[in-house]
């Protein structure tokens, strides 16, 4: 069974900080691309942040550089997603996802190319 948990949401003010973790079963943690999406309501879900497990680096979406940091704890096969500077627009259900069999590609924030998903974590940002 493919299983990935999201965790660490809540609300926060402006400016605030968050570290959202994902687990995921070993199956799909090793070598493949793992991504944080997040969606707002009425919105398409929208890609944050990559990485390809096993050392192979992190992507960002524009809007996050410099503020958010993906990361991974090989030990304990969990991603996490420290975000930083937090602004009302990051306001959304952030959902882990997975592709198997390569690391990610350059269109890693492309929402269709999943089919491994967690079951979100909202995060709230006020002012």
């Amino acid at each position: 069974q493919v299983q990935l948990v999201e965790s660490g949401g809540g609300s926060v003010q402006v400016g605030g900080s968050l570290r959202l973790s994902c687990v995921s079963s070993r199956y799909i943690y090793s070598n493949n691309c793992i991504v944080w999406f997040h969606q707002a309501p009425g919105k398409e879900r929208e890609g944050v942040a990559a990485i390809s497990t096993g050392g192979g680096g992190a992507r960002y979406d524009d809007s996050v550089q410099g503020r958010f940091t993906i990361s991974e704890d090989n030990a304990n096969y969990t991603v996490y997603l420290q975000m930083n500077s937090l602004k009302p627009e990051d306001t959304a259900m952030y959902h882990c996802a997975a592709r198997l069999g390569s690391w990610c590609s350059a269109v890693w924030n492309n929402y269709k190319n999943y089919i491994y998903w967690g079951q979100g974590t909202q995060v709230t940002v006020s002012t």
